[in-house]
């Protein structure tokens, strides 16, 4: 093999990556895999897919080896193969919001349009921790809080946050997060507590950034 050959070959590899990568979708199931683990059920749901389609787009990822198949039973769950799949896709993320102007305009216009407020940086929150007066809310879906959480958060997704709202401690600021910059229910959670009278924020990354981190985290 000559010197042509072999870069040819190695960026050919590189490039099946990229282009697995190069669908909406399938950045949006990466981002939710990195939760935890998901069936393909689960994943159609929540990213609003047929099933057909969600089998087809973790087809694309498991056979670039971003996602692994992990079977408990007769049932059988997608996970992200490591830790490095999302370090790249929070690189990506990153890259496009410093980069692509649309993206961060996107973001903004969308959080000062509707919710008009604030989001605190995981360096934010960790300052604020020192003071003891700050209470981390997590508003994803239980599942997802099993599967992993900021260490001391309270779970309740922001389908039943109106109703237990009374569960969270008035004269604590309340630091919302969910999956992450582009997930809107911590935006959510902060405009019905702000409406209800609590002190509130959004965490402006989400769990598996804070994870990334090596920042205290539990597990049910």
């Amino acid at each position: 093999m000559n010197k042509r050959e072999f870069k040819d070959k190695v960026y050919g590899e590189l490039a099946r990556i990229t282009k697995s990568l190069a669908n909406p979708h399938r950045l949006e199931i990466i981002e939710l895999l990195a939760q935890g683990d998901f069936s393909v059920e689960q994943i159609a749901e929540q990213t609003s897919l047929p099933i057909a389609n969600a089998s087809q787009h973790l087809q694309v990822l498991k056979q670039a080896q971003l996602v692994d198949v992990n079977r408990q039973g007769n049932f059988i769950y997608y996970r992200l193969a490591n830790s490095n799949v999302f370090k790249a896709w929070k690189a990506l993320r990153e890259l496009g919001v410093e980069r692509i102007a649309t993206i961060e305009k996107l973001v903004k216009d969308f959080r000062q349009s509707k919710f008009k407020f604030e989001s605190v940086t995981i360096e934010g929150l960790l300052q604020k921790l020192e003071s003891g007066k700050v209470t981390i809310l997590d508003v994803r879906p239980t599942t997802e809080f099993n599967k992993g959480h900021i260490a001391n958060a309270i779970s309740i997704p922001i389908e039943e946050l109106k109703e237990r709202m009374s569960e969270l401690p008035r004269r604590s600021e309340i630091i919302a997060y969910c999956r992450g910059p582009f997930c809107v229910y911590a935006d959510e959670a902060v405009a019905v507590l702000s409406k209800a009278g609590y002190k509130a924020t959004r965490l402006e990354e989400g769990f598996p950034d804070w994870s990334l981190m090596g920042l205290p985290i539990e597990i049910y």
